[in-house]
Protein backbone atom coordinates (compact mmCIF):
# COMPACT_ATOMS: atom_id res chain seq x y z
CA UNK A 1 0.00 0.00 0.00
CA UNK A 2 1.48 3.07 -1.02
CA UNK A 3 2.62 5.84 1.62
CA UNK A 4 0.90 9.06 1.41
CA UNK A 5 3.03 11.90 0.89
CA UNK A 6 4.79 13.62 3.76
CA UNK A 7 4.74 10.32 5.58
CA UNK A 8 7.67 7.19 5.53
CA UNK A 9 7.79 3.09 6.10
CA UNK A 10 10.21 2.22 9.01
CA UNK A 11 10.11 -0.48 11.31
CA UNK A 12 8.01 0.99 13.59
CA UNK A 13 5.63 1.63 11.10
CA UNK A 14 4.27 4.90 8.71
CA UNK A 15 5.28 8.22 10.99
CA UNK A 16 6.18 11.45 9.71
CA UNK A 17 9.23 12.25 7.08
CA UNK A 18 10.57 14.33 9.49
CA UNK A 19 10.40 11.79 12.47
CA UNK A 20 13.36 9.84 13.41
CA UNK A 21 13.70 5.63 14.74
CA UNK A 22 15.99 4.96 17.87
CA UNK A 23 16.18 2.44 19.96
CA UNK A 24 16.51 2.45 23.34
CA UNK A 25 19.76 1.28 23.40
CA UNK A 26 20.82 4.61 21.12
CA UNK A 27 19.55 6.76 24.04
CA UNK A 28 21.73 5.68 26.96
CA UNK A 29 22.84 2.40 28.97
CA UNK A 30 19.85 0.03 29.98
CA UNK A 31 20.98 -1.38 32.62
CA UNK A 32 18.94 -4.14 35.41
CA UNK A 33 18.78 -3.48 39.09
CA UNK A 34 20.02 -5.66 41.61
CA UNK A 35 19.11 -7.35 45.15
CA UNK A 36 21.39 -7.82 47.96
CA UNK A 37 21.94 -11.07 48.76
CA UNK A 38 21.10 -13.37 50.97
CA UNK A 39 17.09 -11.70 50.70
CA UNK A 40 15.84 -10.57 54.34
CA UNK A 41 19.30 -10.63 55.65
CA UNK A 42 18.42 -7.84 58.43
CA UNK A 43 22.12 -6.14 57.45
CA UNK A 44 20.85 -4.86 53.76
CA UNK A 45 17.04 -4.71 54.42
CA UNK A 46 14.44 -3.32 56.50
CA UNK A 47 16.50 -0.36 57.18
CA UNK A 48 15.91 3.69 56.97
CA UNK A 49 18.56 5.13 54.51
CA UNK A 50 17.56 4.68 51.15
CA UNK A 51 13.90 3.06 49.54
CA UNK A 52 13.91 -0.11 48.04
CA UNK A 53 11.80 -0.64 44.43
CA UNK A 54 10.88 -3.61 43.47
CA UNK A 55 8.55 -5.42 40.24
CA UNK A 56 5.63 -6.09 43.23
CA UNK A 57 6.14 -2.33 44.22
CA UNK A 58 4.70 -1.21 40.31
CA UNK A 59 1.63 -3.37 40.79
CA UNK A 60 -0.12 -1.19 43.17
CA UNK A 61 0.16 1.54 40.84
CA UNK A 62 -1.67 2.34 38.08
CA UNK A 63 -0.29 1.93 34.23
CA UNK A 64 -1.40 5.33 33.21
CA UNK A 65 0.74 6.83 36.14
CA UNK A 66 4.20 7.48 34.95
CA UNK A 67 5.64 8.38 38.90
CA UNK A 68 6.50 6.08 41.20
CA UNK A 69 6.61 7.04 44.20
CA UNK A 70 5.63 3.80 46.50
CA UNK A 71 8.12 1.30 47.61
CA UNK A 72 8.77 -1.90 49.13
CA UNK A 73 10.45 -0.52 51.90
CA UNK A 74 13.89 0.83 52.83
CA UNK A 75 17.66 -0.79 53.00
CA UNK A 76 20.76 -0.38 55.04
CA UNK A 77 23.60 1.82 53.88
CA UNK A 78 25.16 -1.52 53.84
CA UNK A 79 22.46 -2.78 51.63
CA UNK A 80 22.67 0.11 49.05
CA UNK A 81 25.64 -0.45 48.52
CA UNK A 82 24.98 -4.17 47.01
CA UNK A 83 22.05 -2.88 44.80
CA UNK A 84 21.98 -0.41 42.21
CA UNK A 85 21.05 3.65 43.12
CA UNK A 86 18.58 4.49 40.48
CA UNK A 87 17.93 8.66 40.43
CA UNK A 88 15.40 10.84 40.40
CA UNK A 89 13.28 11.16 36.97
CA UNK A 90 14.91 7.63 35.69
CA UNK A 91 13.26 6.06 32.94
CA UNK A 92 12.51 2.37 34.34
CA UNK A 93 10.73 -0.70 32.72
CA UNK A 94 9.44 -3.61 34.69
CA UNK A 95 11.11 -6.74 33.22
CA UNK A 96 9.05 -9.07 34.85
CA UNK A 97 5.66 -9.72 37.03
CA UNK A 98 2.09 -8.84 36.12
CA UNK A 99 3.68 -5.34 35.06
CA UNK A 100 6.21 -7.25 32.65
CA UNK A 101 6.89 -4.47 29.64
CA UNK A 102 5.40 -1.04 31.94
CA UNK A 103 7.40 2.04 31.67
CA UNK A 104 7.47 4.95 34.83
CA UNK A 105 9.17 7.20 36.01
CA UNK A 106 10.94 7.35 39.25
CA UNK A 107 9.93 10.00 41.63
CA UNK A 108 12.37 9.51 43.93
CA UNK A 109 16.22 8.07 44.67
CA UNK A 110 15.98 4.46 45.05
CA UNK A 111 17.70 1.52 44.80
CA UNK A 112 15.98 -1.25 42.39
CA UNK A 113 15.61 -5.20 42.59
CA UNK A 114 16.90 -7.23 39.39
CA UNK A 115 13.13 -7.48 38.47
CA UNK A 116 13.38 -3.53 36.88
CA UNK A 117 15.81 -2.19 34.24
CA UNK A 118 16.94 1.00 33.53
CA UNK A 119 17.51 3.76 31.31
CA UNK A 120 20.75 5.47 32.39
CA UNK A 121 23.02 8.45 31.36
CA UNK A 122 20.20 8.92 28.63
CA UNK A 123 21.41 11.41 26.08
CA UNK A 124 18.18 12.39 24.35
CA UNK A 125 14.52 12.22 24.16
CA UNK A 126 12.06 13.14 26.90
CA UNK A 127 11.20 10.57 29.17
CA UNK A 128 7.86 11.47 29.69
CA UNK A 129 7.42 10.58 25.76
CA UNK A 130 9.19 7.83 25.94
CA UNK A 131 7.70 6.43 28.66
CA UNK A 132 4.40 6.69 27.50
CA UNK A 133 5.50 5.25 23.87
CA UNK A 134 6.92 1.94 25.58
CA UNK A 135 3.19 1.46 27.32
CA UNK A 136 1.54 1.15 24.04
CA UNK A 137 3.65 -1.88 23.17
CA UNK A 138 3.56 -3.40 26.35
CA UNK A 139 1.05 -6.13 25.28
CA UNK A 140 3.28 -6.99 22.48
CA UNK A 141 6.38 -7.12 24.86
CA UNK A 142 4.57 -9.36 26.82
CA UNK A 143 3.96 -11.89 24.02
CA UNK A 144 7.64 -11.55 22.96
CA UNK A 145 8.45 -12.93 25.94
CA UNK A 146 5.44 -15.18 27.42
CA UNK A 147 6.62 -19.04 27.83
CA UNK A 148 4.69 -21.84 29.46
CA UNK A 149 7.77 -22.58 31.93
CA UNK A 150 8.38 -20.22 34.16
CA UNK A 151 8.28 -16.57 34.69
CA UNK A 152 8.29 -14.78 31.29
CA UNK A 153 11.07 -11.94 31.68
CA UNK A 154 12.33 -8.98 29.71
CA UNK A 155 16.02 -9.34 29.88
CA UNK A 156 17.98 -6.21 28.61
CA UNK A 157 19.09 -7.10 25.45
CA UNK A 158 15.35 -7.15 24.09
CA UNK A 159 14.75 -3.46 26.35
CA UNK A 160 17.91 -2.35 24.14
CA UNK A 161 16.51 -3.48 20.87
CA UNK A 162 12.99 -1.93 21.93
CA UNK A 163 12.49 0.53 18.70
CA UNK A 164 10.64 4.59 19.33
CA UNK A 165 9.85 7.17 17.18
CA UNK A 166 10.86 10.41 17.70
CA UNK A 167 9.21 13.69 16.53
CA UNK A 168 11.10 16.69 17.44
CA UNK A 169 11.99 18.02 20.96
CA UNK A 170 8.95 20.37 21.17
CA UNK A 171 6.24 17.96 19.85
CA UNK A 172 8.35 14.97 21.91
CA UNK A 173 7.43 17.48 25.13
CA UNK A 174 3.65 18.35 23.48
CA UNK A 175 2.79 15.00 23.61
CA UNK A 176 4.06 13.74 26.63
CA UNK A 177 2.15 16.58 28.09
CA UNK A 178 -1.39 16.33 26.15
CA UNK A 179 -1.21 12.21 27.30
CA UNK A 180 0.09 13.79 31.09
CA UNK A 181 -3.10 15.80 31.42
CA UNK A 182 -5.52 12.64 30.41
CA UNK A 183 -3.62 10.59 32.92
CA UNK A 184 -3.88 13.23 35.65
CA UNK A 185 -7.70 12.73 34.77
CA UNK A 186 -7.89 9.17 34.97
CA UNK A 187 -5.54 9.22 38.28
CA UNK A 188 -8.37 11.89 39.80
CA UNK A 189 -11.62 9.97 38.81
CA UNK A 190 -10.19 6.41 39.60
CA UNK A 191 -9.25 8.81 43.55
CA UNK A 192 -12.88 9.70 43.31
CA UNK A 193 -14.15 6.51 42.47
CA UNK A 194 -12.40 4.91 45.42
CA UNK A 195 -13.51 7.67 47.79
CA UNK A 196 -17.04 7.49 46.57
CA UNK A 197 -17.04 3.19 47.44
CA UNK A 198 -15.82 3.89 51.22
CA UNK A 199 -18.06 6.29 51.83
CA UNK A 200 -21.25 3.82 50.23
CA UNK A 201 -19.17 1.22 52.71
CA UNK A 202 -19.73 3.28 55.66
CA UNK A 203 -23.29 4.40 54.85
CA UNK A 204 -24.31 1.15 54.51
CA UNK A 205 -22.86 0.08 57.41
CA UNK A 206 -24.26 2.91 59.70
CA UNK A 207 -28.20 2.89 57.83
CA UNK A 208 -28.50 -1.06 57.61
CA UNK A 209 -27.74 -1.01 61.25
CA UNK A 210 -29.83 1.64 62.40
CA UNK A 211 -26.48 3.59 63.80
CA UNK A 212 -27.92 6.40 61.62
CA UNK A 213 -31.57 7.18 61.06
CA UNK A 214 -32.68 8.78 57.78
CA UNK A 215 -34.40 11.99 58.71
CA UNK A 216 -37.95 11.52 59.73
CA UNK A 217 -37.73 7.56 60.85
CA UNK A 218 -37.63 6.76 64.40
CA UNK A 219 -39.42 3.63 65.17
CA UNK A 220 -38.16 0.72 67.25
CA UNK A 221 -36.65 -1.92 65.09
CA UNK A 222 -37.66 -5.76 65.00
CA UNK A 223 -36.11 -8.99 64.89
CA UNK A 224 -36.95 -11.34 62.20
CA UNK A 225 -35.55 -14.62 61.53
CA UNK A 226 -35.03 -15.01 57.04
CA UNK A 227 -37.12 -17.99 57.28
CA UNK A 228 -40.14 -16.14 58.54
CA UNK A 229 -39.79 -13.62 55.32
CA UNK A 230 -39.87 -16.70 52.60
CA UNK A 231 -38.49 -19.74 51.60
CA UNK A 232 -35.36 -21.25 49.89
CA UNK A 233 -35.47 -22.53 46.06
CA UNK A 234 -32.47 -23.96 43.60
CA UNK A 235 -31.28 -23.22 40.27
CA UNK A 236 -31.60 -25.62 37.38
CA UNK A 237 -30.52 -29.22 37.51
CA UNK A 238 -30.01 -32.11 35.14
CA UNK A 239 -28.45 -30.13 32.56
CA UNK A 240 -25.77 -31.11 30.73
CA UNK A 241 -23.29 -28.74 28.58
CA UNK A 242 -24.83 -29.24 25.26
CA UNK A 243 -28.71 -27.60 27.10
CA UNK A 244 -26.44 -24.55 27.35
CA UNK A 245 -25.67 -21.67 24.73
CA UNK A 246 -29.45 -22.16 23.14
CA UNK A 247 -32.60 -22.56 23.81
CA UNK A 248 -36.14 -20.04 24.37
CA UNK A 249 -35.11 -20.11 28.06
CA UNK A 250 -32.71 -17.57 29.71
CA UNK A 251 -30.34 -18.05 32.91
CA UNK A 252 -28.92 -15.70 35.15
CA UNK A 253 -25.18 -16.92 35.46
CA UNK A 254 -22.76 -17.24 38.54
CA UNK A 255 -21.10 -13.55 37.59
CA UNK A 256 -24.30 -12.10 37.26
CA UNK A 257 -25.01 -12.69 40.66
CA UNK A 258 -21.75 -12.32 42.58
CA UNK A 259 -20.75 -8.64 40.66
CA UNK A 260 -24.53 -7.49 41.05
CA UNK A 261 -26.38 -6.14 43.77
CA UNK A 262 -29.39 -5.77 40.71
CA UNK A 263 -29.28 -8.59 38.67
CA UNK A 264 -28.18 -7.20 35.22
CA UNK A 265 -30.48 -8.02 32.68
CA UNK A 266 -28.66 -7.40 29.53
CA UNK A 267 -26.39 -10.51 30.71
CA UNK A 268 -28.49 -13.27 30.60
CA UNK A 269 -27.67 -16.77 29.07
CA UNK A 270 -29.45 -19.15 26.53
CA UNK A 271 -30.49 -23.06 28.14
CA UNK A 272 -32.92 -25.10 26.81
CA UNK A 273 -36.19 -26.12 29.06
CA UNK A 274 -38.91 -27.76 27.98
CA UNK A 275 -42.45 -27.07 28.97
CA UNK A 276 -42.45 -30.59 31.12
CA UNK A 277 -39.28 -29.91 32.72
CA UNK A 278 -39.80 -29.50 36.91
CA UNK A 279 -37.51 -26.03 37.20
CA UNK A 280 -37.78 -23.41 39.01
CA UNK A 281 -38.15 -20.08 37.30
CA UNK A 282 -36.82 -16.81 38.95
CA UNK A 283 -39.59 -13.84 39.36
CA UNK A 284 -39.30 -10.08 39.66
CA UNK A 285 -38.61 -9.46 43.62
CA UNK A 286 -36.17 -12.59 44.10
CA UNK A 287 -32.89 -12.74 45.95
CA UNK A 288 -30.34 -14.41 44.31
CA UNK A 289 -27.14 -16.17 46.35
CA UNK A 290 -24.10 -17.57 44.95
CA UNK A 291 -23.89 -21.09 46.75
CA UNK A 292 -20.08 -21.60 47.12
CA UNK A 293 -17.25 -19.75 46.97
CA UNK A 294 -13.28 -20.04 47.39
CA UNK A 295 -13.14 -17.43 49.96
CA UNK A 296 -15.87 -17.80 53.48
CA UNK A 297 -16.10 -13.91 52.83
CA UNK A 298 -17.45 -14.32 49.32
CA UNK A 299 -20.20 -16.86 50.08
CA UNK A 300 -23.63 -16.15 49.53
CA UNK A 301 -23.52 -12.90 47.98
CA UNK A 302 -27.20 -11.34 47.48
CA UNK A 303 -28.49 -9.92 44.28
CA UNK A 304 -31.69 -9.03 43.53
CA UNK A 305 -33.94 -9.48 40.52
CA UNK A 306 -35.70 -6.13 39.71
CA UNK A 307 -37.61 -6.85 36.41
CA UNK A 308 -40.39 -9.29 35.08
CA UNK A 309 -38.59 -11.54 32.82
CA UNK A 310 -40.62 -15.01 31.26
CA UNK A 311 -38.93 -18.06 31.04
CA UNK A 312 -35.86 -17.27 33.59
CA UNK A 313 -33.99 -19.74 35.20
CA UNK A 314 -30.70 -19.63 37.81
CA UNK A 315 -27.54 -21.52 37.08
CA UNK A 316 -27.26 -24.38 39.37
CA UNK A 317 -24.50 -23.12 41.81
CA UNK A 318 -26.71 -20.58 42.66
CA UNK A 319 -30.17 -20.57 44.84
CA UNK A 320 -32.93 -18.27 45.06
CA UNK A 321 -35.13 -16.74 47.83
CA UNK A 322 -38.75 -15.63 47.70
CA UNK A 323 -40.66 -13.70 49.89
CA UNK A 324 -43.94 -14.65 51.02
CA UNK A 325 -46.79 -12.54 50.24
CA UNK A 326 -47.79 -9.07 52.65
CA UNK A 327 -43.97 -9.68 54.83
CA UNK A 328 -42.36 -6.55 56.02
CA UNK A 329 -39.32 -7.00 53.83
CA UNK A 330 -37.88 -4.69 51.04
CA UNK A 331 -35.84 -6.97 48.37
CA UNK A 332 -33.50 -4.33 47.89
CA UNK A 333 -32.63 -3.36 51.25
CA UNK A 334 -31.84 -7.37 51.98
CA UNK A 335 -29.71 -7.16 49.02
CA UNK A 336 -27.56 -4.24 50.06
CA UNK A 337 -27.41 -5.78 53.53
CA UNK A 338 -26.15 -9.17 52.77
CA UNK A 339 -23.23 -7.61 51.24
CA UNK A 340 -22.60 -5.12 53.66
CA UNK A 341 -19.68 -5.21 56.42
CA UNK A 342 -22.53 -6.93 59.17
CA UNK A 343 -24.26 -9.11 56.50
CA UNK A 344 -21.04 -10.58 54.85
CA UNK A 345 -19.65 -11.38 58.79
CA UNK A 346 -23.47 -13.23 59.03
CA UNK A 347 -22.88 -15.19 55.72
CA UNK A 348 -18.98 -16.16 56.78
CA UNK A 349 -20.27 -17.38 60.16
CA UNK A 350 -21.92 -20.18 58.32
CA UNK A 351 -19.54 -21.37 56.13
CA UNK A 352 -18.19 -24.28 55.82
CA UNK A 353 -15.37 -26.26 54.05
CA UNK A 354 -11.30 -25.96 53.37
CA UNK A 355 -10.67 -25.23 49.55
CA UNK A 356 -13.86 -24.42 48.85
CA UNK A 357 -16.84 -23.19 51.02
CA UNK A 358 -20.64 -23.95 51.27
CA UNK A 359 -23.28 -22.71 53.59
CA UNK A 360 -26.19 -24.77 54.82
CA UNK A 361 -29.11 -23.09 53.86
CA UNK A 362 -31.14 -24.59 57.14
CA UNK A 363 -28.79 -22.31 58.95
CA UNK A 364 -29.72 -19.15 56.96
CA UNK A 365 -33.05 -19.52 57.37
CA UNK A 366 -32.47 -19.34 61.17
CA UNK A 367 -30.39 -15.97 60.68
CA UNK A 368 -32.15 -13.34 62.64
CA UNK A 369 -32.16 -10.37 60.92
CA UNK A 370 -32.98 -6.88 62.74
CA UNK A 371 -35.22 -4.60 60.03
CA UNK A 372 -36.66 -1.28 60.48
CA UNK A 373 -40.55 -0.64 59.19
CA UNK A 374 -40.94 -1.24 55.54
CA UNK A 375 -40.54 2.59 54.37
CA UNK A 376 -37.73 2.75 56.25
CA UNK A 377 -36.12 -0.14 54.26
CA UNK A 378 -37.07 1.31 51.11
CA UNK A 379 -35.84 4.80 52.03
CA UNK A 380 -32.55 3.22 52.95
CA UNK A 381 -32.35 0.93 49.67
CA UNK A 382 -33.16 4.03 47.80
CA UNK A 383 -30.54 6.19 49.27
CA UNK A 384 -28.07 3.25 48.70
CA UNK A 385 -29.12 2.84 45.29
CA UNK A 386 -28.66 6.21 44.46
CA UNK A 387 -24.84 6.22 45.70
CA UNK A 388 -24.42 3.21 42.95
CA UNK A 389 -26.01 4.84 40.39
CA UNK A 390 -23.56 8.06 40.91
CA UNK A 391 -20.44 5.59 41.16
CA UNK A 392 -21.71 3.56 37.91
CA UNK A 393 -21.81 7.00 36.14
CA UNK A 394 -17.64 7.79 37.37
CA UNK A 395 -16.50 4.58 35.98
CA UNK A 396 -18.68 5.01 32.80
CA UNK A 397 -16.72 8.44 33.02
CA UNK A 398 -13.23 6.26 33.43
CA UNK A 399 -13.81 4.38 31.17
CA UNK A 400 -14.56 6.68 28.06
CA UNK A 401 -11.70 8.25 29.58
CA UNK A 402 -9.35 5.63 29.08
CA UNK A 403 -10.75 5.06 25.38
CA UNK A 404 -10.13 8.54 24.81
CA UNK A 405 -6.44 8.29 25.69
CA UNK A 406 -5.88 5.00 23.77
CA UNK A 407 -7.23 6.98 20.95
CA UNK A 408 -5.16 10.13 21.34
CA UNK A 409 -1.83 7.67 21.77
CA UNK A 410 -2.39 6.15 18.34
CA UNK A 411 -3.17 9.41 16.63
CA UNK A 412 -0.62 11.31 18.44
CA UNK A 413 2.43 8.74 18.76
CA UNK A 414 2.36 7.91 14.90
CA UNK A 415 2.31 11.53 13.72
CA UNK A 416 -1.50 11.11 12.12
CA UNK A 417 -1.98 14.08 14.49
CA UNK A 418 -0.15 16.86 15.45
CA UNK A 419 0.28 19.10 17.88
CA UNK A 420 3.07 21.34 16.68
Amino acid sequence: MAVKPGFKQTEVGVIPEDWEVKSLGELGSVVRGGSPRPAGDSRYFGGNFIPWLTVASMTNIAEHQLNVTETAGFLTEEGSKRSRTLAHGTLIIANSGATLGVAKILGMDCCANDGIAALVNQRTGDKEYISHYINTCTKNLREVVATGNGQPNLNTALIREISIPFPPMPEQRAIATALSDVDALLGALERLIAKKRDLKQATMQQLLTGKVRLPGFHGKWDFKALGELGFIFGGLTGKTKADFGEGSGQYITFMNVMSNVVINCDAFERVKVSPTESQNRVMKGDLLFNGSSETPEEVALCSILAEDVSNLFLNSFCFGFRFREAVEADGLFLAYYFRSKSGREMMKSLAQGSTRYNLSKVAMLKLLLLLPRMPEQKAIAAVLADMDAELAALEQRLDKTRTLKQGMMQELLTGKTRLL
